[in-house]
């Protein structure tokens, strides 16, 4: 384990994925809303600058590998978190947004929280490996939550479909960081024929298909700010929980520690509220990008 690779590769995950979130939102914005399935795939497929946001979202794949490779679910998948604040650096120098101070101050706020939540708990890994029946019990609640949310998205107003697609997204999200991180821990010690001999990787493929579909979902149902905190927030909070319960992760348990956590945790979720009500609602003012 090195936590400085683990944490660094987690920034730049979250710097990807700001990136690739952006970039196809914008490109998906710009369809027809009545397109729907694979007519609106083709008419993304057009857009140049959809093929970037694949192209970051790839980048993000690798350096969350490397991450989770490096450290803990509980340490790397919080700073996931700091996705927001490169979003709105983009928004700011890219776009040529105007955004406001508020979300510069929610941004702050964040990112206390989020420092204040990794130094007190100070989450460590162990050499615990999940077992079959942990794993059964983590993907049926998870899938049972997922088919719960598909249902809930028939008949539901555009805010109401962007935010259960992007708590979709933030769970299957989750549950594709726990096999990647099986997946790494398999190829660090058998090799790529290790790895393809053993479920975890297929599992990787199959959530991170359904997690990119319920991605471009969110990002063409609805305005980003509605969805991108909730995929933001749900991946990070419940990889932590699956760090705990799959991988027998520890975290600093006394009195003083859990409750500095908590109070992390409390402004971290302020901060993100906040943002999500102060940053630009839509990517519309992007029409100069090709």
């Amino acid at each position: 384990m090195n936590l400085f690779l683990a944490l660094t590769f987690a920034l730049l995950t979250a710097l990807s994925n700001a990136l690739a979130l952006t970039t196809q939102h914008v490109a998906s914005r710009r369809s027809n809303e009545s397109l729907r399935g694979w007519r609106l795939w083709t008419h993304l497929a057009h857009q140049p600058l959809w093929f970037v946001g694949w192209l970051a979202l790839g980048g993000s794949l690798v350096f969350q590998a490397l991450a989770l490779h490096f450290g803990p679910m509980s340490a790397v998948q919080p700073l996931l978190v700091t996705e927001l604040i490169f979003g709105l650096i983009i928004r700011q120098f890219w776009l040529a947004q105007r955004v406001q101070r508020r979300a510069w101050w929610s941004a702050i706020a964040t990112a206390l929280g989020l420092v204040l939540f990794l130094v007190a708990s100070a989450p460590h890994a162990s050499a615990a490996t999940p077992t079959t029946l942990r794993w059964v019990v983590t993907i049926g609640v998870t899938a049972a939550i997922v088919l719960g949310l598909v249902v809930g998205v028939r008949g539901a107003s555009a805010h109401r479909r962007a935010a259960l697609y992007g708590t979709m997204t933030g769970l299957l999200w989750a549950l594709e960081a726990t096999f990647i991180k099986a997946t790494t821990d398999i190829l660090s010690s058998g090799g790529i024929g290790g790895m393809l001999e053993h479920w975890p990787f297929y599992a990787f493929v199959i959530a991170g298909v359904a997690g990119l579909l319920s991605e471009q979902a969110a990002l063409h149902a609805g305005p980003l700010r509605v969805s991108q905190p909730l995929i933001v927030v749900v991946d990070p909070l419940l990889s932590v929980l699956f760090g705990l319960s799959l991988f027998d992760e520890r975290l600093r348990s006394s009195w003083s520690a859990s409750s500095v956590s908590v109070t992390g945790l409390i402004v971290m979720s302020l901060g993100v509220i906040l943002l999500t009500q102060s940053a630009p609602e839509t990517m519309a003012a992007s029409s100069r990008l090709p």
